[in-house]
């Protein structure tokens, strides 16, 4: 018989027998959508383990309590993010509770109190929130910038002592913990040919974009409105899938990458759009998803898909939009400029989708879709190589991701993204306490994060902190 002591988290889901006695089939289609498209990419980031599925809930283990506290706190907040568009009564909500304990292992399941407390303390939890044993709490305080409210002794079901409860209070500190949802980039080779001149590249691309668009083929299979993991919202609802890298490196990945975030931010921007959030968006990237799959799993109408094709500093775009419960093509246009315009051509999509949707801009819209965080499209590409760095979560990626932010800093210092971004790098060195591997005093981490997120507010129009 083995034993170990670990980190528990019984998770379920509140009123599951009235949602499912409503609609079974939406339920179960939206509880896999959600784990596919959030909780499977936490548990990899947090080296988590799914011991099992009960239907209505999942019984978890984790190696370090951080990681287990911070696991929960960001599914617990993207899904209150993900169910602010949805009726209430169809909101999927997670109740979430934590220990430490030894536990008896069998085969690949788990047993003993410690597993039987963190079902009871999920049990105490409110609908969306996190309750914790008073030793995860001794282990968490001082490492993860969060507020904790004492719930006091509880006597609790088949458990002889009374047990301490704390409960997580989600809050600005939790919303600041969150970081984007990150996949496992698949494994490239290394290129087989030289590298072509960039004339001869982009003499290639009519055709390439005639291929890639193929205007022969036939529409896309409609989406079924009943299959829907989400009702549709009363507004034009849309997707931006992660767009293609067609160019002749995969280094240029973070570039792509980088031009569709910056659509899907444009866009949410505008109030007369209902728009899938970019870590869902990417829970699609390097997959081969149809497109009424997508418009079901996330409950939209519209997917907009691309390729970009970057030789030097020549940029072609390729965009279709797609009405994916008659899977009619809106539209399907070819953008062509340079980097130094950049920011040009992906006004014409953005622009291009609000005239194909019929989407009125209010005069602030207007506003906040001419301006810029940086005008620099250098600055831009350096912060956009930092930021795919950042991304990956580990000290060497953080320590070769500062001197790209720091140059576009050095290019536009006035560039609120870019200290932005640096703030949250920071912050995350001291919780992680990986400032010995990024050979920086914990004390200098500090001062220069707030010294960035001191600079990033200065602008209090730009929303930088939206990083995470």
């Amino acid at each position: 018989m083995e034993r170990r002591l670990t980190t528990i988290l019984a998770a379920d889901v509140v009123g599951y027998s009235r949602l499912m006695g409503e609609d079974e089939a939406g339920t179960l289609a939206a509880l896999k959508s959600l784990r596919r498209n959030l909780v499977k990419p936490k548990e990899i980031q947090y080296r988590g383990r799914t011991v099992k599925l009960m239907g209505d809930g999942a019984l978890m283990e984790f190696s370090s309590v951080v990681d287990a506290v911070h696991f929960a706190v960001e599914v617990q907040a993207a899904m209150a993010e993900r169910n602010a568009a949805v009726p209430e009564d169809r909101r999927i909500v997670y109740r979430m509770g934590l220990n430490i304990g030894d536990i008896i292992v069998e085969g690949d399941d788990i047993f003993g109190d410690g597993v039987n407390v963190a079902a009871r303390l999920e049990g105490l939890s409110d609908p969306g929130g996190v309750c914790l044993a008073q030793s995860v709490f001794d282990q968490v305080k001082a490492k993860l910038d969060l507020t904790f409210e004492h719930l006091g002794e509880r006597e609790v079901k088949n458990i002889a002592e009374p047990v301490s409860v704390y409960r997580v209070v989600l809050d600005d500190k939790a919303a600041a913990l969150v970081t984007p949802v990150v996949h496992a980039a698949e494994t490239t080779g290394q290129n087989r040919w030289p590298t072509i001149a960039a004339a001869f590249v982009l003499s290639l691309l009519g055709v390439a974009g005639l291929v890639w668009l193929q205007p022969w083929a036939p529409d896309v299979e409609p989406a079924s409105i009943e299959r829907m993991a989400f009702p549709l919202p009363g507004k034009p609802s849309i997707a931006v899938l992660p767009f293609n890298n067609m160019s002749d490196h995969a280094s240029q990945e973070y570039f792509v990458d980088g031009m569709t975030e910056d659509l899907i931010t444009d866009l949410s921007k505008i109030s007369g759009l209902f728009v899938i959030a970019r870590n869902s968006s990417f829970s699609y990237k390097g997959r081969s998803v149809p497109v009424s799959q997508v418009a079901e799993e996330l409950g939209v109408r519209y997917v907009l898909e691309g390729s970009v094709r970057r030789a030097g500093d020549e940029v072609r775009i390729n965009a279709q939009l797609i009405d994916a419960t008659t899977g009619g093509h809106l539209w399907a246009e070819r953008y062509d400029g340079t980097l130094e315009n950049i920011f040009a051509l992906q006004d014409r999509v953005t622009e291009q989708i609000v005239a194909a949707l019929a989407v009125s801009l209010t005069g602030e819209e207007r506003v906040q879709q001419a301006r810029r965080e940086t005008e620099n499209a250098e600055a831009h590409d350096a912060y956009l190589q930092g930021w795919a760095r950042y991304k990956l979560l580990t000290p060497k990626d953080f320590a070769e991701a500062v001197p790209f932010f720091e140059e576009a800093l050095r290019l536009d210092p006035a560039y609120a993204q870019a200290h932005a971004a640096l703030a949250s790098l920071y912050w995350d060195v001291l919780q992680n306490d990986w400032a010995f591997d990024l050979n920086m005093p914990s004390l200098r981490a500090e001062q220069f994060a707030n010294a960035h997120l001191e600079e990033a507010l200065k602008d209090p129009t730009r929303a930088m902190l939206e990083n995470g």
